[in-house]
């Protein structure tokens, strides 16, 4: 007698996917230079020239990390025009969450109601939302889900020493979430992404969570960077990285209707459109101005910033990168939502 070996199904016809949708959260305090400097003893007028920021946004106790993630993931649900049973699968990226587990995107799945999705976070720094997003293309693609929803979501105050002068003036926080869903024609180009660990001192902790013996730190463990390091590595290795990535998508330059770089700091993006050689033509997100560096939720926070304003428009083409620890870069061109 014998046996015959059932055939695995898989779903391979690829389809299309697109942003669909959305949403933002954006805490209620505005947090001036001048705040900072009286904790740090910098200079106001030295924190805008350093970073380009004259403000960013501070989560109050109430404003927790699920709550701004849900909040924004509502948002973009509505723009999109679906609802949460229609979710196949929940992203969160972020590095503040302070439970090891369960993971912040299973909470943000109940409270939106998404009862049949997977949820999982993703821990990829200020890269984050360019990774979830890269995941959530391909679960499209593959008929995995029919929409993903991709949330950056940070409080970066919660991991920050307030009185470092290195750090203090540049991290906030906020959430901003898209809808990824099949669509007609391509909306999500290919990733290029890379983790270089040879540099991870660069942008760390200042300590685990134990010691290693298992004894935990009296104080807890807050971010540190080296700026200029940071810099260095951001200015060489960006430039050629996101070339990749236009030529992943079949897109030249001078076609950009905008630029979405991570909002580190005003004097890497200033390097990276001179040697892109963008023109006035490319709108170029600096919504770092008056909300800080928020991680996770910087792309999508500066994405929302730019429609807003009218200095971009649905279906524009767009160039995001994320970059930050690891160090790690992933981006991709998409048409805006």
């Amino acid at each position: 007698m014998t046996t015959t070996t059932p055939a695995i199904r898989d779903t391979q016809d690829l389809r299309h996917s697109r942003l669909l949708g959305l949403g933002v959260y954006r805490p209620e305090r505005s947090v001036p230079n001048t705040e900072i400097a009286e904790r740090t003893g910098l200079d106001p007028a030295w924190i805008e020239s350093r970073s380009g920021i004259r403000s960013r946004r501070y989560a109050s106790p109430e404003e927790t990390l699920p709550t701004m993630a849900t909040t924004a993931a509502e948002k973009a649900l509505a723009a999109a025009g679906i609802g949460a049973d229609q979710v196949g699968t929940v992203i969160v990226a972020t590095i503040t969450s302070m439970e090891q587990m369960p993971a912040v995107s299973v909470e943000v799945a109940h409270r939106l109601g998404a009862r049949q999705a997977a949820a999982f976070d993703v821990s990829a720094a200020c890269a984050g939302f360019c990774h979830a997003l890269a995941l959530a293309n391909d679960l499209v693609r593959l008929g995995r889900s029919d929409y993903v929803l991709v949330i950056g979501a940070e409080r970066m105050t919660d991991i920050l020493d307030h009185a470092d002068r290195d750090t203090a003036f540049l991290f906030a926080d906020g959430a901003g979430a898209v809808v990824v869903g099949p669509a007609r024609e391509a909306g999500i180009g290919p990733v290029v992404w890379q983790a270089d660990g040879s540099r991870n001192a660069a942008l760390k902790m200042t300590a685990p969570w134990h010691d290693g013996t298992g004894e935990r730190p009296e104080d807890r463990p807050a971010i540190t960077m080296a700026g200029w390091k940071v810099y260095r590595w951001a200015t060489n290795e960006l430039v050629p990285a996101a070339r990749r990535m236009l030529d992943a998508a079949g897109v030249t330059a001078d076609q950009l209707d905008a630029f979405v770089p991570h909002q580190a700091n005003m004097l890497i993006t200033d390097v990276l459109v001179e040697q892109l050689g963008l023109t006035a033509r490319t709108a170029v997100a600096r919504d770092i101005v008056t909300s800080g560096n928020s991680s996770a939720a910087s792309i999508p926070l500066a994405i929302d910033e730019l429609l807003a304003s009218g200095k971009a428009g649905s279906g524009d083409l767009a160039l995001l990168i994320g970059f930050g620890a690891g160090l790690v870069y992933a981006g991709q061109v998409v048409r805006l939502p």
